[in-house]
């Protein structure tokens, strides 16, 4: 199963994926995407060995999907239960590679995704935390029709400052009545 947008392709990983994967998520101590994905938590190098022993954890999974351009890996979207009996759920995009960073495909691939989850699963909203740090993941949610549902002011502090925590959903009606879902 995968799904298409124009250029861009959301898909299960595969184990040919995964060295690609490490390199974009892992290789480095201090990669650039992290300034903007939570950087107020610690991010860990993974050795290589240790992540392809590991690799049971990313290969053929629902909860993670890789995000292709033209088929070069750029990142993956996931979600996570935050309470499973009431089926809670919040997702997340990693667009990894700068070079594909405002050019619209993370609002392209969290589209798809977000179709994905309401058509595979019996869940009323889809949501996703961010930090007022990062506000193209801010309009990202406005774009597609989300509302923000709660902000906790001043919790996060990176690099000597203060920021909000953002949670952004959108409910299954909310999405079925406007065009976002295609």
């Amino acid at each position: 199963m995968s799904y298409q947008d124009k250029d861009l392709t959301i898909r299960p990983i595969t184990e040919k994926d995964l060295p690609k994967l490490w390199e974009l998520i892992y290789k480095e101590e201090a990669p650039e995407w992290k300034k903007w994905d939570a950087p107020y938590f610690e991010h860990k190098h993974v050795p290589y060995d240790e992540f392809m022993w590991n690799k049971e954890h990313y290969v053929n999974q629902d909860k993670r999907w890789a995000i292709k351009v033209n088929g070069e890996l750029i990142g993956t979207v996931s979600y996570y239960w935050e309470h499973e009996p009431s089926h809670w759920l919040e997702m997340g995009i990693g667009i990894y590679n700068p070079h594909f960073w405002s050019g619209g495909y993370g609002t392209r691939a969290i589209r798809l995704w977000i179709s994905h989850l309401f058509n595979t699963m019996p869940i009323v909203r889809v949501g996703y935390t961010t930090w007022s740090g990062n506000e193209r993941m801010i309009k990202v949610g406005e774009k597609l029709g989300m509302t923000m549902e709660g902000r906790m002011r001043k919790c996060r502090y990176y690099n000597g400052e203060y920021y909000d925590s953002i949670r952004m959903g959108i409910l299954r009606e909310e999405w079925e009545s406007t065009d976002s879902w295609g």
